[in-house]
């Protein structure tokens, strides 16, 4: 292509477009500077495949969020803000079970009710990991999915149910206060304090299995939404109820049944996505959930808002990107990168990955 044809090329191109070839050109430096890393040792392959992991772990918890919150917003039809707060819930009565059963006989009683919120015996002397306590933390993981369920379905009939015939904004405003609501009450009971109360993670012949434990959990629970929508009588009407509400209802279709299976999937994958992170992070606090609920937009987002499995692409993205941005930046400035890749991503398909209000 000539330089006149190129010049040209440009000056037809929007703002935006510009924007986002500027952004695509940095992306391929990056590539290129990777493969020079690589190539020269700098960058030891043992270091990319460890930030590759991570990144896949992360993306897996994200992703389970994602696919409650993409859920909401496709057949409920209003962006729940409330959601980074249901993951919240799930991590502290998930572990607050899991110390019940597992400090018996080794922590005093509120102690183990208020998660250690004053202390209290630590994680490594009641045994609190995966193979020292696999009872306690299965059921941990049980409990955080069906108080999580319990609390949406309240909320659902408290607030929600009752806003089902307003606007979008007017929903979104009463997720906010939903948010704050549910967050301000966990710091009431278990107070605002960061406290670990998971024990360090097993190793075996180099695998964590916390971590694993994690994978196999998150990706069965995955596996388990997608044979539901595409396989069941309930998951076609959610997915018909998801593309046309209107035509949904002329055909028969239960409209409360499928809210009710909205809120108890998206809910109850909410409260075991925190549950699990808690399981690989170890520590837990009131804002676990805010601050993951960017990360969760994000790959909401850049899958296209209401596609399942967009979210679960979206998820893989974010995931990957904010722990291979580690080769560059600092990791309190990583998350630039996930959401300048949404950015370039939009810029090109504004509705996303996987373009569509769809949930298959």
């Amino acid at each position: 292509m000539s330089t006149g044809n190129v010049r040209g090329t440009l000056s037809d191109m929007t703002v935006q477009e510009l924007v986002g070839v500027g952004l695509l050109l940095g992306v391929v430096v990056l590539v290129f500077d990777l493969l020079r890393l690589l190539l020269t040792g700098e960058l030891p392959l043992a270091r990319l495949g460890s930030y590759l992991w991570t990144g896949f772990i992360d993306s897996l918890y994200i992703g389970l969020a994602a696919i409650g919150l993409s859920m909401t917003y496709s057949i409920l039809r209003f962006a729940n803000f409330s959601h980074g707060d249901l993951i919240t819930t799930g991590a502290f009565s998930g572990w607050t079970v899991a110390y019940l059963i597992g400090g018996i006989g080794v922590a005093d009683l509120t102690s183990r009710l208020l998660l250690r919120a004053g202390g209290g015996a630590q994680p490594g002397r009641i045994g609190m990991d995966i193979l020292a306590a696999p009872v306690a933390i299965v059921l941990g993981l049980v409990a955080a999915v069906i108080v999580t369920v319990l609390v949406a379905l309240a909320i659902d009939r408290l607030v929600y149910r009752r806003l089902r015939d307003e606007d979008g904004i007017a929903v979104l405003i009463a997720s906010v206060g939903v948010a704050l609501a549910l967050r301000y009450l966990l710091a009431v009971f278990y107070t605002p304090e960061t406290r670990g109360v998971v024990a360090s993670a097993p190793d075996v012949a180099g695998v964590d299995l916390h971590q694993m434990t994690l994978v196999v959990s998150a990706l069965s629970l995955i596996l388990g939404v997608h044979l539901l929508l595409q396989y069941t009588k309930l998951g076609k009407s959610m997915r018909a109820m998801s593309d046309n509400k209107d035509l949904a209802l002329i055909t028969g279709i239960p409209t409360e049944r499928v809210i009710f299976a909205t809120w108890v999937i998206g809910a109850g994958l909410a409260g075991a996505a925190g549950y699990l992170i808690v399981l690989d992070r170890g520590q837990v606090s009131i804002n676990l959930g805010w601050f993951l609920l960017l990360l969760i937009f994000a790959a909401v987002i850049l899958g296209g808002i209401g596609s399942i499995y967009g979210a679960i692409a979206g998820s893989l993205v974010i995931g990957i990107t904010i722990n291979l941005s580690l080769v560059w930046i600092p990791s309190d400035m990583n998350e630039i990168a996930a959401f300048t890749l949404m950015i370039l991503v939009l810029i090109f398909r504004p509705d996303g990955l996987f373009s569509g209000v769809e949930t298959a």
